[in-house]
């Protein structure tokens, strides 16, 4: 593994250790809910499961959007995907968070002009 792969590995972990599960304000790190993250290039997968398949659908979707999003404020990460598996509206979280617009871009699309 390369060095800069290696140093974009501990960013991206010190914002994975940042999000927290709402239900039980513990960091998802600690208490190991995520399976693995592959990084290739700029691109991250992040592969994760909840603290139970019938965890609340909000809490599973604010963790995955947290992943999303604070994984896309790392320097070096373009593009994140976030894989839950073990709930079950996994689906419907991992299409709607994996859609959702980059937050450290919105500011650059083009303004609507009259």
């Amino acid at each position: 593994m390369s060095q800069d792969i290696k140093l974009l590995r501990v960013k991206i972990f010190d914002e994975l250790s940042k999000i927290v599960d709402p239900e039980i304000n513990t960091s998802i790190v600690e208490l190991e809910l995520i399976d693995e993250v592959d990084i290739n290039d700029s691109n991250v997968k992040v592969d994760l499961h909840l603290t139970s398949p019938f965890c609340p659908a909000v809490f599973g979707f604010k963790i995955c959007q947290d992943v999303h999003d604070y994984l896309l404020k790392v320097d070096g990460v373009e593009d994140v995907k976030v894989n839950v598996s073990n709930h079950f509206m996994a689906e419907q979280i991992n299409n709607q968070v994996n859609n959702s617009p980059n937050p450290n871009k919105i500011n650059e699309l083009p303004k609507k002009t009259d």
